[in-house]
């Protein structure tokens, strides 16, 4: 039986900032947004090539915003993905290499953290 993870909840405290920073600047997809009536808003945004979604919105966690660390996405290139984020104005971190990858890191404006890895090549 395969197990998938596909929803992270992410507790931010403005959902319509969180939105864009997310879309516009790191580029996610955005999904879906819906209030299906007041006091709960689900909005769903998904990474480019990501089988995982984020969720954000009011009415979904309890979670104090900013609160959640780390949450790792790996990607072909992270000089690439960096180079993209600063052009997007996305405050990122400079290339960490180490012997189980190379790292990237980011928060998005509530400081929840981000980190973007590329893995090592595999011997073969």
């Amino acid at each position: 039986m395969d197990w998938k993870l596909e929803l992270v909840f992410v507790p931010v405290a403005d959902v319509d900032r969180a939105k864009s920073f997310y879309v516009d600047q790191v580029g996610f997809h955005a999904d879906y947004d819906e209030q299906p009536y007041p006091g709960l808003r689900f909005v769903q945004l998904t990474p480019p090539g990501s089988a995982c979604s984020i969720a954000i919105g009011t009415g979904l966690i309890d979670s104090a915003p900013g609160s959640l660390r780390n949450l790792q996405i790996v990607v072909d290139d992270v000089g690439a993905a960096r180079k993209q984020l600063v052009e997007r104005g996305v405050g990122a971190s400079e290339v960490d290499v180490r012997e189980w990858g190379s790292f990237v890191t980011f928060a998005d404006p509530d400081g929840n953290t981000w980190a973007l890895q590329q893995l090592p090549p595999r011997a073969g």
